[in-house]
Order: structure tokens, then C-alpha cells, then sequence
């Protein structure tokens, strides 16, 4: 039985509550989402080049084929996960590529999360009309 040698590059990123698992492989270009084809998955034109950026700004979108795992969260959050799993996988395939990344600010997470509810109020930080008389 004949091993490929294959690079397999994985990394995670995360946004809000949600998380993607990243692998890239050389290859042609595509991008696979929870096994649905990338245009399928994010039909938003706009929202396919926020999560794509990594690959433009380094000029590697025809060198990678792109495998991702997403949980959690809605479609916003998954897309900012995506993109940081993108720049951290090409930053551990290519290690040059990390000033390039670093300057435009993709490997940093995105640290805002969802403030809990307190107890007595109706939400985060909705209160209870106040009532003078």
C-alpha cells in the first residue's frame, strides 16, 4: 500500500459562539463548507469576499483547497470564525505570510461576545422603568 505525503495544515478560529475547524490541502482553489460547496453554503456575494480575504491579500486562492467544519453561532459569527481559521491555517502552511496577516489584522480574534442576562432585568442591560410616584 502506497502513503501519500500530502500537507495537511489545520487550524481553528473562532468568533462569537461560533467555531470552525480548518484544513487546507494544495490544490485548486475550492472551498468546501460542512460538505456544501462555499456558494451554496453563503450565498451572500459580500459576505464570500470578507471570508476569503486571507487568500486574496496573499495571492494564494488558486494554491489551497479549503475544508472547513462550522458549529455554532449564526452566519455572521460563522464567517468571522472561517476567516481567522483561514489566516491561522495558511500562517502554520506558510510562515513568511505572517506579517502580511498580522498587518491586516486577521489572525487576531474578534474578542466580543454576547453579554450575559442579569437576574432582575429584562435583558443585558435593559432596566425596569423607573416609577417616581
Amino acid at each position: 500500500m502506497a502513503k501519500t505525503t500530502q500537507e495537511i495544515y489545520v487550524a481553528t478560529g473562532r468568533r462569537k459562539s461560533a467555531v470552525a475547524r480548518v484544513r487546507i490541502t494544495p490544490g485548486k482553489g475550492d472551498i468546501t463548507v460542512n460538505k456544501c460547496k462555499f456558494d451554496d453554503y453563503f450565498p451572500a456575494e459580500s459576505v464570500r469576499g470578507y471570508i476569503t480575504q486571507p487568500l486574496m491579500i496573499t495571492g494564494k486562492s488558486e494554491d489551497y483547497d479549503v475544508y472547513v467544519n462550522l458549529d455554532g453561532g449564526g452566519k455572521s459569527g460563522q464567517a468571522g470564525a472561517l476567516r481567522h481559521g483561514l489566516a491561522r491555517a495558511l500562517e502554520k502552511a506558510e510562515g513568511e505570510l505572517r506579517s502580511v496577516l498580522k498587518e491586516s489584522g486577521m489572525l487576531r480574534r474578534d474578542p466580543r461576545e454576547k453579554e450575559r442576562k442579569k437576574y432582575g432585568q429584562p435583558g443585558a442591560r435593559k432596566r425596569r422603568q423607573f416609577s417616581k410616584r
